[in-house]
């Protein structure tokens, strides 16, 4: 099958393998491996994808791909990969893959000049080229750019970020320092924002959106950073694998002796902030020997140091110094800094243990006495408020006794632990906040024209155990992925139509209902932990509660006990819930949520950390003293909804975003364990489908990536062009550019707004334009020929369609002249055509008497009284002459006179027969005898022909009146199916929803198993057994099996109900067979009903399959392989026939023999063609309700002839009633007819091969050759 050629088929592990069709199933495709011959498998036909000819083929954009589906996008990047070629474009959007290692000269100043200017497509695919173009689509267009990096954890946005800063600074850089000040701003970023997780080495755990300001000339002339969500609970906790921010480490492994006592510092392993996770550094093996031994930890010092080529915690903290001297920190604001991370540090190594008295409280354990005091010292705080304050908590009374008096309640020893967890995160939370502050001023701007925006935010997270950062993180991607959805694929497909360009409609998965899960006003899930946290006594487990309550039947929420993992199944309702994403479903565990979404202090270490004598540290905490309210300062904790303020500064985000233009970059993670040269390729799949690229192939096989409106192109290039040329109206203007540069109508489409390219078209055009004086004026003198030749042959074509319509206007008279000429004239024949054969008899007659005269002068005796008779029979033949002449007489009037005179001229005749005696008399006699014998028969036969005439005409009056009967009872049942088609149609219409949900359903089971195949350390840890569906869910599966699903019988009329079941009741279940069993039972069997049932069987999985192939056809395919006319094709199309019934069956076990002959011609010859001069003729032969013999003739070609068995794959697979034929007006012809043009062809010999090899089919036609040639 598939002419041997090879094709993409699923495999758990690569993704795709390489196989070949051997076998098609009901809705399956039967693959044999290529590296794996004799074994087969089974893989369903919508996952199986065509083969490029050559798949070691690479190529920089998936787009030039002949074949464009999801497998040969991943082949092409598994190829591109392991040649070291990370980078890949779908049109404009960049796929970037993490390669784990720094490759050569990738990224070098050689490299960025090289990409200055050039178009995408140019150069090979790079981060930079994605760069450049968004500043040109910034000049250009007048408009802000954003270039939106997303993937997983690990995946390589922030180095890809770093590298956009990086092209964009270097190159269209003032040449200032400010260029540098914002590449630098990165490390410091990284080192306080940025920490190892068990996806990644360099985790960023915030967000941030980097905005590079341009002015009026488009040079840099400062930037901006926003940042959002920073992960809060990093810093006290983190599992075994992972670290605190790069910046607690980097201090212990760096810092200078001096620093190091000033700060009290000691290896990772003495804080207790640091030392529940990886307590190891980052170092290479010169800087591991360099960081002193008493600084590092007993698992560093067993195991060895943490290898990554980006990452030396040593190296680090002497470059983030650098950067931080580069931006404008001085000394003294730099030791500022490390003396709050210190500070932070100690803080968490304070412990506490009962009083044992009975108030209940707890006090600091003796040996945390140095550290208080160490803690106290770098923070600026007096060691004794500091004890108080995380031992006890301060009330002011409002109600029931003298207001305003102080009451200390003492606190438990969880109570003082999270205390001082909360006032370290509140600390470091400050502290990165006013980083983030110090960068921005490094940077200032006082006007800008554009921005160019770099987003860089934590991709999709999914772990063992999800917290609130995880929920926040993921909420941030829906939004960020409908984004994505919305720019590239519904703005494009809307405006698209809208312009008219005709690209085909490409389907994608909304999320839109995921998100209102997460922020819907009062039942969204942020809105119900806001309520929750407001609560007298909030509590995680009522929150969780609350959520299941009220969206116990939404589809994107369940129960932790449904998970996909052993572990999260342990959870019990009120402790977690599922949130089905868009890139598969994830556990949350609510554990902490209620305290994670406050981000207020209580007044007591609020007001500590507020009046603190140092003054860094008072200003940290100088903004949110000034906001305290009247309830906060009464003594209650006051509330700031973390998930709120999340969402808040979200929205703003894609507000910003959907105000400028977009670019994407996709970063791809390779493999799992971080290595390079390891390419998994069903984990990049589930990545590359997640992202939104298979949907943007679809879409861009047909798309025009940028455009700009008529307008905007005449306002730009004017300035180039002569008054001349500005004259014109923009339309024309642009369209004169364009001819005049000879550009491929391929790589441009005018719309009825604005005109559209293909990717990195617009580019060269705008480079073209923009050239040397002398080119230009080369290209003015191109644009005056065009116009001079435009308007020449506007002149031509205004003359000769005169001249055709002048043309036209004679041969249509001189046609109505000719129509009336032949009308007249059957006219009169019509009417005289009687007297007309009544004249030729009876001058033949006349012709006679000569004859006659002749005998009557030699006769001897009774001369005169025959010469008498002879001259009477003359005067009757004359008279009759005249009386034809004369007047109008009847066929039958004339023929009864003329009989008469024939009569008398036999008489005649025979009298003197009598009284001639003579030899030579006889002669002539009989010789006359004779020739009145012919005449007689001459007269049979017309009067046979006359006959046969009369019979043809009232059979075709019969025929045509029988037709009129049949399309008045046609209409009839069509009015009356109307009523039924009605109730069919809704039904259908809902039917088609519940399989688009159970198709969306499938395909998130499908990403949930892959999500947590990922997460899971073994397949043990998988839930192994099938249907973990909700019971709805697995309902509608159950009744999908049925003709008629039950949520819907009961909206349905009991006429489509006995229909459809009519339709959906069979005897044989032959959806397990094989194609070639179908096969060998329809050339075998003698049981009617069992071959009935094969047929139909085997026709519709010929349709599905070349159903298939249609939608995976190459992209230059030119029709060559159609089976039939477009006309039956799209009949079958806009009217799909009804399933058939008892009774169609018994119609079509009757075999009727019918033949059809249509018009054809192949879409390849159209072009060459396109008067249809050379047409073709397409001819069918169906036996019963399936094709048996099939002809195409073409001019100056062979003809193709082809029979069932033998050519299955090359003929019509629609039944009789699909094609329509039956109701085409002189398509069906006489087997007479269909046979001679068979004969004609040679199709007697092929038919007769096939026979003698076993390949043709038993049809009616086989067994009339089979008997003519025994």
């Amino acid at each position: 099958m598939e002419d041997g050629k090879p094709v993409w088929a699923p495999h758990p592990a690569d993704g795709f393998q390489l196989g070949m069709i051997v076998d098609i199933g009901a809705d399956t495709l039967t693959i044999e491996p290529l590296n794996q011959r004799g074994k087969t498998f089974l893989a369903p036909m919508s996952q199986v994808f065509p083969a490029e000819d050559d798949v070691n083929k690479l190529v920089d954009d998936n787009c030039s791909l002949m074949y464009l589906n999801e497998a040969t996008l991943l082949n092409n990047v598994r190829v591109r990969y392991n040649k070291d070629h990370i980078y890949t474009y779908v049109a404009n959007i960049l796929i970037a893959v993490n390669p784990y290692y720094d490759v050569p000269k990738l990224y070098g100043p050689d490299t960025i000049k090289s990409y200055r200017g050039k178009s995408l497509g140019t150069l090979p695919p790079h981060v930079y080229a994605i760069a450049d173009k968004t500043y040109r689509d910034m000049k250009v267009l007048k408009m802000s750019q954003s270039i939106i990096v997303s993937g997983e954890s690990g995946a390589g946005k922030t180095e890809n970020t770093k590298f956009v800063l990086r092209y964009l600074t270097t190159t269209y850089g003032s040449g200032q320092d400010i260029d540098e000040r914002i590449v630098e701003a990165n490390p410091l970023l990284e080192a306080f924002g940025n920490a190892k997780t068990v996806r990644n080495n360099n985790s960023s755990r915030f967000g941030k959106f980097v905005e590079i300001h341009f002015n009026e000339k488009n040079a840099v002339v400062g930037g901006f950073v926003s940042h959002y969500l920073l992960e809060k609970s990093r810093i006290c906790t983190q599992s075994n694998e992972e670290r605190n921010y790069h910046i607690f480490y980097r201090l212990c492994a760096g810092a200078s002796e001096d620093i190091k006592k000033k700060l009290h510092l000691d290896s990772p392993d003495s804080f207790r902030y640091l030392n529940r996770g990886c307590t190891r550094y980052f170092a290479s093996k010169d800087s591991d020997k360099q960081i002193m031994q008493s600084r590092k930890s007993p698992e560093h010092l067993k195991v060895g140091a943490l290898k990554d080529p980006l990452l030396d915690d040593q190296g680090d903290f002497n470059r983030m110094c650098g950067a931080m001297k580069k931006i404008g920190l001085d000394d003294t604001e730099k030791l500022d800094l490390f003396r709050v991370v210190a500070g932070v540090l100690h803080l968490g190594n304070i412990d506490f243990e009962e009083t044992g008295s009975s108030s209940g409280g707890c006090h600091l354990k003796n040996q945390c006495s140095q550290t208080l005091e160490c803690c106290a010292d770098l923070l600026g705080l007096d060691q004794d408020d500091l004890r108080v304050s995380l031992t006890t908590r301060v009330m002011l009374t409002t109600a029931g006794g003298a207001k305003g008096t102080v009451i200390k309640v003492p606190l438990k020893v969880e109570q003082a632990n999270n205390a001082r967890d909360a006032l370290a995160k509140a600390v470091y939370s400050r502290l990165f906040d006013h980083v983030v502050k110090r960068v921005n001023q490094c940077f200032p701007f006082e006007t800008s024209s554009n921005f160019i925006g770099v987003l860089d935010i934590a991709g999709f997270e999914y772990f063992e155990h999800n917290s609130f950062e995880q929920f926040c993180i993921n909420y941030c991607n829906e939004k960020l992925q409908q984004f994505f959805n919305e720019r590239i694929l519904k703005e494009e497909q809307e405006l698209y139509q809208r312009e008219g360009l005709g690209v085909n409609e490409v389907h994608y998965v909304d999320n839109q209902d995921c998100i209102d899960l997460v922020e819907a006003k009062l039942v969204g899930i942020l809105d119900i932990l806001d309520e929750e946290n407001r609560l007298p006594q909030a509590s995680d487990q009522h929150f969780a509660l609350v959520v299941h309550s009220k969206h116990k039947d939404h589809f994107r929420l369940t129960v932790p006990r449904k998970s996909k993992l052993t572990i999260h199944r342990n959870l019990r309702d009120d402790e977690g819930f599922i949130v089905r994403h868009f890139a598969g479903a994830v556990c949350y565990e609510t554990t902490r949520f209620v305290e994670k979404n406050n981000d207020a202090l209580h007044m007591s270490l609020e007001s500590l950390v507020s009046e603190s004598k140092d003054k860094f540290v008072r200003e940290l905490f100088e903004n949110s003293s000034n906001t305290k309210d009247s309830k906060q300062k009464a003594g209650k904790l006051g509330f700031i909804s973390v998930g709120n303020k999340f969402k808040t500064q979200l929205n703003l985000l894609l507000e910003k975003l959907r105000s400028t233009g977009s670019s994407f970059i996709r970063c791809v993670k390779p493999n799992l364990k971080m290595v390079s040269h390891q390419f998994e390729g069903a984990l990049i799949l589930s990545q590359l489908q997640c992202s939104g690229m298979v949907s943007v192939l679809d879409l861009m096989q047909g798309g025009f990536p940028s455009r700009a409106p008529f307008h905007e192109l005449y306002n730009m290039y004017k300035q180039y062009m002569p008054a001349k040329l500005t004259r014109l109206n923009p339309r024309l203007f642009c369209k004169a550019l364009f001819k005049a540069l000879g550009l491929n109508d391929n790589d441009f489409k005018f719309g009825l707004t604005r005109v559209f390219f293909r990717p990195g078209k617009f580019s060269e055009f705008d480079q073209i334009m923009k050239s040397d004086p002398d080119h230009l004026a080369e290209l003015l003198e191109k644009v005056n020929k065009w116009l001079m030749c435009s308007c020449w042959k506007k002149v031509q074509w205004c003359s000769l369609s005169v001249i055709k319509l002048r043309n036209k206007m004679r041969y249509r008279a001189l046609a109505c002249i000719k129509i009336q000429k032949t009308v007249r004239m059957w006219l009169c024949k019509k009417k005289h055509k009687p007297r007309i054969d009544g004249m030729v008899k009876v001058q033949s007659l006349k012709k006679h008497m000569e004859r006659f005269n002749e005998v009557v002068s030699v006769l001897k005796e009774g001369k005169q009284e025959m010469a008498k008779q002879v001259q009477e029979l003359a005067s009757s033949i004359d008279a009759l002459q005249a009386k034809i002449k004369t007047t109008v007489m009847t066929w039958k009037e004339i023929d009864t006179e003329y009989q008469g005179l024939v009569k008398r001229s036999e008489q005649l005749l025979s009298s003197m027969q009598k009284k001639k005696q003579e030899e030579e008399e006889g002669e002539r006699l009989k010789h006359i005898e004779e020739e009145m014998d012919k005449e007689r028969k001459r007269r049979e036969k017309e009067e046979q022909r006359r006959k046969q005439e009369e019979e043809d005409r009232r059979l075709k009056a019969e025929m045509e009146l029988k037709r009129k009967q049949d399309e008045g009872d046609r209409k009839k049942r069509d009015e009356e199916e109307k009523v039924i088609q009605v109730e069919l149609d809704v039904q259908l219409a809902l039917e088609r929803e519940e399989q688009v949900q159970r198709t969306t359903i499938v395909e998130q089971e499908r990403r949930d198993r892959e999500l947590a195949m990922r997460i899971a350390h073994s397949e043990a840890e998988l839930i192994t057994e099938e249907g973990q569906l909700d019971p709805s869910l697995r309902s509608e599966e159950t009744f999908s099996d049925l003709p008629i699903s039950s949520s819907s019988a009961r909206a349905i009329g009991p006429q489509v109900q006995a229909t459809k079941a009519a339709a959906g009741v069979k005897k044989y279940d032959l959806s397990k067979w094989k194609y070639a069993e179908l096969r060998d039972v329809i050339n075998t069997s003698c049981d009617i009903e069992l071959l009935a049932a094969c047929r139909e069987e085997f026709h519709r999985r010929l349709k599905v399959y070349h159903a298939w192939k249609s939608k995976n056809k190459k992209r230059d395919d030119d029709g060559s392989d159609q089976r039939a006319p477009k006309s039956i094709t799209d009949y079958a199309e806009q009217n799909p026939a009804p399933p058939m019934t008892a009774q169609h069956q018994e119609v079509a076990m009757n075999r009727q023999q019918r033949y059809f002959r249509i018009p054809f011609i192949r879409p390849a010859d159209q072009y060459k063609d396109p008067q249809n001069k050379k047409k073709g003729w397409w001819y069918a032969h169906f036996d019963g309700p399936w094709i048996a013999r099939q002809m195409e003739l073409h001019p100056d070609k062979q003809p193709i002839v082809l029979v069932s068995g033998k050519d299955d794959m090359e003929m019509c697979e629609l039944s009789l009633e699909e094609t329509g034929l039956t109701r085409k007006r002189g398509a069906e012809i006489l087997p007479r007819q269909f046979e001679e043009i068979w004969e004609r062809c040679d199709g007697i010999q092929y038919l007769k091969k096939a026979i003698e090899n076993k390949q043709a089919r038993p049809t009616y036609a086989t067994a009339m050759l089979q008997s003519l040639l025994k």
